[in-house]
């Protein structure tokens, strides 16, 4: 989605994350000067986890499914961006 004109001289962009049930969100995303990949502290998504799995693996993402004993009656997976920043997708 497009960013408010003084916002977007800072690079980054913008993405609409459709709502299940309720209004859509969004997720604003940055690059820092001295980036270092998020590798614990991370975005979590709720979707349809089966379908979301197969298209991160279509695209050649890693796919690594969390131990259900952690969140009993939640299915849900973890990936990482194309810098390797952790992302976690996970069931209603």
């Amino acid at each position: 989605m497009p960013k408010p004109p003084l916002l977007a001289e800072r690079g980054g962009c913008w993405f609409r994350v459709p709502g299940c049930g309720g209004p859509d969100g969004e997720l604003h995303v940055g690059v820092e000067a001295d980036f270092r990949p998020a590798l614990e502290a991370h975005p979590a998504f709720v979707v349809d986890v089966d379908a979301t799995a197969e298209a991160v693996a279509a695209g050649g993402h890693p796919v690594r499914r969390a131990d259900p004993a952690e969140i009993p009656g939640r299915r849900r997976f973890f990936t990482v961006d194309g810098v390797g920043n952790r992302l976690e997708f996970l069931a209603r």
